[in-house]
């Protein structure tokens, strides 16, 4: 947490969080409020995205809302801005490191070479949608990365791991055949980045769907087209097969 954060937190007058959309790591709530000095309110999604406590605190005296990440990568807290800023409210914006840089740069990937992001929800009865594959795909073929965002549901205390996901995709090749996964494949799966239990790993589909990364949250990436710099990270930070140097 940067100064300015720390400083703008102490001096509201009520301070709210949300942990749905992403969630704290090397830290819990009631730390959170011992380090700042303050009572921190934890909001469920409908109360961010359906009521007006946040806005409604602001027009009483100086609110924060803070999520782990960074705020403005989700539309979800666009919003609440600009319903804020339509109803005459001054906002100041605290950036915060997102999974969007910090993936990239765990794995020593470069960042200017991932192309589209994509999500892989939980399989529900009558819903498995081609298009994540599809957007991996499509980036895949203009040699660009792809990071893997994986379903959360906060409330229920689910979050999808790195294996499933993987799992996923593979599944997804079966049915579509669009040439994304074979065993010569590497993916990378990284587990609670930037927190000082990191864990990344990177191979084969099959070394990645069966291995444990441990507690949330996770993320994968499928590389595109590789710079030797960016192979040779793969291998020392993540344990890629040493062919790829060869690539």
């Amino acid at each position: 947490m940067s100064v300015r954060a720390l400083r703008a937190l102490r001096e509201c007058d009520e301070v709210f969080a949300e942990f749905y959309t992403s969630r704290l790591i090397d830290a819990t709530a009631e730390e959170l409020e011992e380090f700042i000095g303050r009572p921190v309110t934890v909001l469920r999604r409908a109360e961010v995205e359906e009521g007006d406590v946040i806005i409604e605190a602001a027009r009483r005296g100086r609110a924060a809302f803070m999520v782990a990440g960074d705020p403005m990568s989700a539309t979800t807290h666009v919003d609440l801005r600009l319903r804020a800023v339509e109803e005459g409210i001054d906002t100041e914006l605290v950036h915060g490191v997102s999974i969007f840089t910090a993936a990239a740069a765990a794995f020593g990937l470069q960042p200017y070479k991932f192309g589209r992001a994509v999500t892989i929800p939980f399989p529900e009865p009558g819903y498995l949608p081609s298009s994540p594959y599809e957007n991996i795909l499509e980036n895949r073929s203009r040699g660009l990365h792809t990071l893997v965002l994986l379903d959360i549901r906060e409330e229920e205390g689910r979050y999808m791991t790195a294996a499933e996901a993987v799992r996923w995709l593979m599944d997804a090749e079966e049915r579509l055949k669009g040439g994304l996964l074979d065993e010569e494949t590497v993916l990378c799966a990284g587990a609670r980045v930037g927190s000082s239990n990191q864990s990344l790993l990177a191979g084969p589909p099959s070394l990645l769907a069966a291995t444990d990364m441990g507690p949330p949250l996770h993320c994968v990436i499928v590389p595109g087209r590789l710079h030797f710099m960016e192979a040779r990270a793969l291998v020392r930070l993540a344990g890629a097969p040493e062919r790829i140097l060869q690539d």
